[in-house]
């Protein structure tokens, strides 16, 4: 059964653990879109990994692992996090990790062309991790990207370099920003290629073959579905197609080849960076973060905090497909007294089932709540649904009501085994 894994809030949802988890069936785990922004934390055999560019898969034997054309690659950062895995004793060869040759590659200007563009922003700034991310979908967009097959030879690369470097120079001259020559950026990401080299192809016939051998895939999402360039709180987005249709148009699998999709949520809100967040609760944010939990695995920021919002999910749930929910820190509620939902949003003494596209009328929502009384235990031990104290699986049932999709996976921990099966 060929699955997507999509965030249905703003990121940070848990997708890591997830896809940790159905990896044990999977055969291949591929990565669609995004870049080094995003970050999965895995804890796998009481080790914590925290990767951005690698799919989960690599944790395992015997899986193969596909970063997909729809993926923008850093390549010195890949490099760093292939060290990182090696080091900590994960073989990555060129059997167990493969890289779309059309995948666009996020090149060292692109990083300060970031900062350049947030600069530009003010106080209207978006709050980018300032990766490169943004600048090198938009020269994608452009048709003046660099794509890994065209870094492999060299002379082409040059010209390629000296091309786009003619319109990113002055606007960082603008800003104080540094400057780049071709040398000085193929110096510094030429090694990186060539250690990458043996993992760089065509990848859309072993996606194929695997599909048609009857090999069970596994796509794993970056960010989240309100990050989404088209249906996400926009401007506040990411730069690519973070829903589940970025899966197939990211890879070069059709949508007849996907069997399920599992949408991914916390059993609360959280959000890292500008943009709206109606459930936006600063006791929850205290709650969490004194307790060392919800800062950013990519950059470290403290993360936003608030009660579930069910009209983002809900949406999420219509526009990925999702046929199961997978509900993550359930554990994370064990000690609140009363747990809250925002079931709908007022606007201007309106009720609105779905989120707004205006942006002034973010800023004008309330939440409207539904209350729950908490369970005020501890659900770390659960290994079954029946384990689940009985006001814990009141709330997920009506979770799961609200959002339109059964819960068919609850993450109560962060070890694999922490994960329940409906």
């Amino acid at each position: 059964m060929n699955t997507i894994i999509c965030g249905l809030q703003w990121g940070d949802e848990g997708k890591g653990k997830i896809v940790d988890y159905l990896t044990e069936t999977a055969d291949v785990v591929a990565r669609g879109q995004g870049g080094n922004n995003a970050g999965h934390t895995v804890i796998a055999n009481n080790t914590k990994y925290v990767l951005h560019l690698v799919p989960s898969g690599i944790l395992w034997e015997g899986k193969t692992c596909i970063i997909g054309n729809g993926v923008v690659m850093d390549p010195c950062g890949l490099c760093q996090e292939i060290t990182n895995l090696e080091e900590a004793g994960i073989p990555v060869d060129a059997n167990k990790l493969l890289i779309s040759d059309r995948a666009h590659v996020v090149l060292p200007y692109h990083r300060e062309l970031d900062a350049a563009r947030e600069a530009a922003l003010g106080k209207n700034k978006i709050g980018t991790t300032k990766r490169g991310i943004g600048p090198t979908y938009a020269d994608k967009a452009n048709r003046i990207g660099l794509r890994l097959a065209d870094m492999l030879d060299e002379a082409t690369a040059r010209e390629l370099i000296e091309i786009r470097l003619d319109e990113a120079n002055p606007t960082l001259e603008k800003y104080d920003l540094p400057t780049f020559t071709v040398d000085q950026v193929w110096q510094e990401v030429s090694p990186a290629i060539e250690r990458l080299r043996p993992h760089i192809t065509n990848v859309i016939p072993a996606l194929h073959k695997a599909w048609k051998d009857g090999k069970i895939i596994l796509f794993e999402g970056a960010q989240g579905s309100f990050l989404d360039v088209d249906f996400g709180t926009y401007p506040f987005v990411t730069s690519s197609n973070t829903t589940s249709g970025g899966a197939c148009t990211g890879s070069g699998l059709p949508p007849t080849a996907i069997d399920r999709v599992v949408g991914v949520c916390k059993a609360y809100t959280t959000r890292v960076g500008s943009g709206p967040f109606i459930t936006e609760n600063d006791d929850i944010s205290a709650y969490f973060h004194a307790r060392g939990m919800e800062f950013g695995a990519t950059t470290g920021r403290a993360r936003r905090c608030g009660w579930l919002d069910l009209v983002l999910i809900r949406y999420a749930c219509m526009v990925n497909g999702v046929t199961d929910l997978a509900v993550t820190i359930l554990d994370g509620l064990d000690e609140r007294e009363s747990i809250k939902v925002c079931v709908a949003y007022d606007i201007d003494g309106e009720r609105h089932e779905f989120p707004p596209a205006n942006r002034a009328a973010w800023d004008r929502a309330q939440p409207i709540y539904e209350e729950f009384p908490g369970w005020q235990s501890d659900t770390t031990s659960a290994r079954s649904w029946d384990d689940l104290p009985e006001n814990a699986r009141t709330y997920l049932t009506r979770l799961g009501e609200l959002a339109g999709a059964p819960v068919s996976y609850v993450g109560n921990g962060p070890e694999r085994e922490q994960t329940i099966v409906v």
